[in-house]
């Protein structure tokens, strides 16, 4: 098979790393890829179009494409290649809705019963002001559209809720915000793969939002995560039972077949789990901790979700844990320094390297986004696997890099 994986993160470089162990597999594409991702496949040089890319896919013959950014799925890049009889694991444009819009999402848990935070969607900032004033704090202001995971504010203070709604409603274009109850719990992130019926949820994880050891600093795209994060068997049953299907089963009520993976952003409360958000992909970094602990084959999965076949497939994981952490480049999120010099010597056994903002420049390893680097440490136990990902961070040379020092310490309490 000739198998394309979209995008150009850590996520997608874990992505093609899997893929490229399937015995199925003849050649690999990447598109646009990174430096790390060169080492395995053929870089496909692209703008973001994706009908360009769906005809790019007719025309070499592609047997499958694996989508792992959020951006080209809102967009309907699974539309564009099913309409050319291709075969694609991702959403379509109207499924992947319930992450391009976070308001459409709502709505839509609120019609199915699926458990989430009361809230309140406003696109007039003196009404969401006025509304502020009358709730209160601690209070969670969000961008409802994509924010590429930086699009939340929790908010302590009223002048800081005030100002996230301002800077979200008052641009030329208006915007929309939701703004909900706070909730608190431990989050965590379930994975799982859906062919429209059968749904397998994937190990849980936990991210870890905040630029800074102890949730601390602004929101950022993650910077590392762990897996399997310690949810008790009973709780995981009410994410199927109670979220998972129910989405599903709402989506195919209402017209609507969802193929691909689902990410359910979980606040896990007295009340029992509750949905911080929906994505319509694989969590960037929890995919990087997740895959390397799947045993199945990645592309006779997608195969599967892509054709509807997956009912009666059992998953298998390695034992044990995985940790990632990632190095960002200074000035991240805000203004992340670019053309850093970097070296990555040959990992140890138990570590893995997935590249995100990398690229050759002059035959030299260079940075080139926010995200740099993804360190994956694999161990018998949490412990062992962080302690294996943090020894291997001094031995990158990334002048400046930023990471967090205290992955995991939180699936360490809760166990």
């Amino acid at each position: 098979m000739r198998v394309l994986v979209v995008g150009s993160g850590g996520r997608e470089h874990a992505l093609l790393w899997k893929a490229a162990q399937s015995p199925l597999v003849e050649k690999l594409y990447a598109a646009p890829g990174n430096a790390g991702m060169a080492a395995l496949a053929e870089l496909v040089p692209w703008n973001g179009d994706v009908e360009a890319l769906a005809e790019w896919a007719l025309a070499e013959g592609i047997d499958l494409t694996l989508v792992g950014p959020e951006a080209p799925l809102v967009e309907g890049i699974a539309d564009a290649f099913l309409e050319r009889g291709l075969k694609i694991f991702g959403p379509t444009q109207k499924a992947a809705m319930i992450e391009g819009s976070k308001a459409f999402a709502k709505e839509l848990m609120q019609r199915h019963g699926i458990p989430t935070a009361r809230y309140r969607v406003f696109t007039e900032a003196l009404e969401a002001l006025e509304y502020l004033e009358e709730v209160g704090v601690p209070i969670v202001v969000k961008d409802s559209g994509l924010a590429a995971g930086k699009g939340v504010t929790v908010a302590f203070d009223l002048h800081q809720a005030k100002q996230a709604v301002l800077n979200l409603l008052s641009g030329p274009e208006g915007g929309e915000v939701v703004i909900e109850e706070y909730l608190e719990g431990e989050e965590a992130t379930v994975l799982a793969l859906t062919d429209g019926e059968t749904i397998l949820p994937l190990l849980p994880s936990q991210d870890h939002k905040r630029l800074l050891d102890g949730d601390q600093g602004p929101m950022t795209g993650g910077m590392g995560a762990v897996a399997p994060y310690p949810m008790d068997p009973a709780t995981l049953r009410r994410v199927e039972e109670e979220i998972l299907k129910p989405l599903i089963r709402g989506l195919r009520a209402e017209g609507v077949v969802y193929r691909g993976v689902v990410y359910a952003g979980l606040m896990l409360t007295r009340e029992g789990p509750k949905v911080l958000e929906f994505n319509a992909r694989f969590g960037d970094p929890e995919a990087q901790a997740v895959l390397p602990l799947l045993q199945n084959d990645l592309v006779e999965l997608a195969l599967k979700v892509a054709e509807g076949r997956l009912a009666g497939t059992g998953l298998s994981w390695r034992e044990g844990a995985a940790a990632c952490v990632v190095l960002a480049a200074p000035g991240y999120p805000e203004s992340p320094k670019k053309g850093i010099p970097l070296h990555v010597p040959e990992p140890p056994e138990g570590v893995l390297v997935f590249h995100a903002g990398t690229r050759w420049e002059e035959g030299r390893l260079v940075s080139a986004g926010g995200r740099v680097l993804n360190l994956v440490g694999l161990g018998q136990d949490l412990e062992e696997a962080l302690a294996r990902a943090y020894a291997f961070v001094p031995q990158v040379g990334f002048p400046g890099a930023v990471y967090r020092k205290d992955i995991g310490r939180r699936a360490l309490r809760a166990r």
